[in-house]
């Protein structure tokens, strides 16, 4: 996998979540077969940009042959086998070029979904915000066998309609391939030691941003008395575990969310902007075209590539 910045035009965002939408995808060969049931459905192919850019959906690709390459906030990456691609918001995906030959595992996961699985470890909140920043993960031969496997026996119990308990199954494989990716990832990257303590508190920090305090709060003060704690030190945790200021997530979520009705296209702008609680539409329209690169207006406009 390679990286080649590219010239600002924006920023954007989102570690795991599901429906499950799950499978093996290759340009011309396709499973087309409709095996939707219960908000589970296989992605028929890479080129589909409603079944890509879901709302609420988080995009796993594991590229197991060929190549690939998309832009993703302001970087273009280049997906070679062994790669594991987590989109957080697949909505701003762009530029998607599959080569001939490419071959991948993906499935879209629910937000909601994962929610409901319960998981103990929070270290979803550190791998979270590290993949908003680099959304590919470089596999080792070890890694990608097991991801692989992960993923191959979750598409088959998956396809078991037959099994009394397969949603349950299928929720329990979903944790495992999770926690998987947690040591994965964890292992990958070099992290300051940071205390439970302070895991907690960017966990309540992250739970505010994903229960929409950021509709109605953008200011970090409002974050930091939530938390009982000074803008400061909130500031400074954030940047101790992600590299970034509590500022940069409170954007993130924000136009993670603006970008969603932008997408849309069910609402004017007035009406987002007053969803959002800007004073004024020239307001919204400056804060957009600050983040973004564009203004709303050409943002929704823009053609849709990949």
């Amino acid at each position: 996998m390679t990286r080649e910045q590219l010239p600002k035009t924006g920023r954007n965002f989102h570690f795991s979540e599901i429906i499950i939408n799950f499978a093996a995808i290759a340009p011309n060969e396709m499973d087309t077969t409709d095996r939707s049931t219960d908000g589970l459905r296989f992605i028929d192919t890479l080129n589909d940009s409603d079944a890509l850019r879901r709302p609420g959906h988080v995009l796993h690709v594991l590229c197991t042959a060929g190549s690939m390459s998309f832009t993703f906030q302001d970087v273009k990456y280049n997906v070679v086998p062994h790669d594991y691609v987590i989109l957080p918001n697949p909505m701003l995906l762009g530029g998607l070029v599959a080569a001939d030959g490419f071959r991948a595992l993906a499935m879209s996961l629910d937000e909601a979904y994962v929610a409901t699985l319960a998981l103990r470890s929070n270290y979803g909140v550190i791998g979270h915000l590290s993949l908003l920043q680099n959304p590919v993960i470089r596999l080792s031969d070890s890694d990608f066998h097991r991801c692989s496997e992960d993923l191959l026996r979750l598409k088959e119990r998956l396809a078991d309609t037959h099994h009394l308990f397969r949603e349950e199954v299928a929720s329990h494989l979903l944790t495992a391939h999770i926690l998987d990716l947690y040591d994965i990832h964890a292992r990958g990257r070099s992290v300051a030691h940071v205390t439970e303590r302070a895991r907690q508190l960017l966990g309540r920090f992250v739970g505010l941003l994903y229960d929409g305090a950021y509709v109605s709060h953008r200011d970090l003060a409002y974050y930091a008395s939530r938390l009982c704690i000074t803008p400061d030190h909130l500031s400074y945790v954030c940047r101790k575990v992600s590299g970034k200021p509590a500022s940069y997530w409170i954007d993130r979520f924000t136009l993670h969310a603006i970008v969603g009705e932008l997408y849309q296209k069910d609402a004017s702008l007035a009406d987002i902007a007053e969803r959002f609680h800007f004073s004024s539409l020239s307001y919204f329209s400056r804060y957009v075209q600050r983040h973004l690169g564009q203004s709303p207006s050409a943002w929704r406009n823009r053609p849709v590539r990949g």
